[in-house]
């Protein structure tokens, strides 16, 4: 594994994407303070405060991902293990389980997380692309079913296997982003591709809900209803157009950009609606309460759940040489 940090920090288009960055969140900082000092009503005091923590969440999270991307290759392996290991918590946590569970659970969280992200140190593609596909879902019925509890057998065992999918094996796809070694050469580093992801599909959230408020009237799904048809179609192409705009960052044309972009944005769509489904299922509003102002780990990272290993795959087979 590569000892240099995985950012370019000499590129200009390192130094542009950090000024754009930090200088949209302290635009977002200064609204906020602006707003919150104008706002009198309780509903508006109490909508300029869940803004600030969005933004204050913000600031954490960019500032845990730099400062993760800025040693080498361990860093984003360790950062998105810790990110699996939360998520997973959550999924758990929310979903019923019985004591029969328990060291079907334990092997989750303690054997196949942690050899999952070894895979990625290591590299080693050929078992990280079936281990938990393949393997996990032999082993966790074997290890459920030393037990002598059946009730809901099946179900037990679909729900963990489903948590260790989404929450680990998806998410696993986007450190192993940087060992894609034969992609053409980077501007910003390996570390590009991953702010690549995250910028879209981050910034693909917010755009729909901006232009939900803006212009929205249409609900586009009862699981989300505040969720607007008008909002999906301006945020997915205004997210596409930053892809676009941030195309230096990965070996597109700005045109692929756009296109893949557009992709991932529908793609990440359609993962949140089926997290949301899972939470109308169990009955609840969030993962969590991790996030300040966001909700849980996974009410933060679901749309990225599904776009991960649909972005790494493109890479992959059609710019990995």
């Amino acid at each position: 594994m590569p000892l240099l940090s995985s950012i370019n920090y000499s590129s200009d288009v390192t130094r542009n994407l950090i000024i754009a960055v930090f200088g949209v969140l302290f635009l977002a900082s200064a609204i906020s303070f602006i707003l919150g000092r104008r706002v009198k009503s309780e509903g508006g005091k109490a909508t300029v405060a869940n803004l600030k923590s969005r933004v204050n969440s913000w600031w954490v999270m960019v500032i845990v991902l730099f400062a993760a991307l800025s040693f080498n290759r361990a860093g984003s392996t360790i950062i998105f293990a810790l990110i699996s290991f939360l998520a997973l918590r959550e999924f758990i946590t929310a979903t019923p389980t019985r004591r029969g569970d328990h060291w079907g659970l334990f092997a989750a969280f303690f054997v196949i997380l942690p050899y999952q992200y070894w895979l990625v140190a290591t590299p080693w593609y050929g078992m990280f692309a079936i281990m938990i596909p393949v393997y996990a879902f032999i082993l966790i019925p074997i290890v459920t079913v030393l037990t002598p509890d059946v009730t809901e057998f099946l179900e037990r065992n679909a729900r963990t296997q489903w948590g260790l999918m989404v929450c680990v094996y998806f998410i696993s796809h986007i450190p192993m982003l940087e060992n894609l070694d034969n992609l053409p050469p980077l501007k910003m580093g390996s570390a590009g591709l991953i702010i690549f992801l995250v910028a879209v599909i981050q910034g693909s959230d917010v755009l729909q809900y901006v232009w939900g408020k803006l212009i929205g009237k249409t609900p586009v799904s009862a699981l989300s209803p505040k969720k607007t048809l008008e909002g999906l179609i301006g945020g997915v192409l205004s997210a596409s157009l930053l892809g676009a705009l941030m195309h230096r960052l990965t070996p597109f044309s700005p045109l692929q950009a756009f296109g893949v972009s557009l992709l991932l944005c529908l793609v990440a769509f359609f993962g949140g609606l089926v997290m949301s489904a899972i939470k109308r299922e169990r009955g609840i509003k969030d993962w969590g309460t991790l996030i300040e102002g966001h909700g849980g780990m996974m009410d933060r990272i679901d749309s990225l759940c599904f776009s991960a290993p649909l972005y790494y795959h493109i890479l992959r087979y059609f710019f990995n040489g």
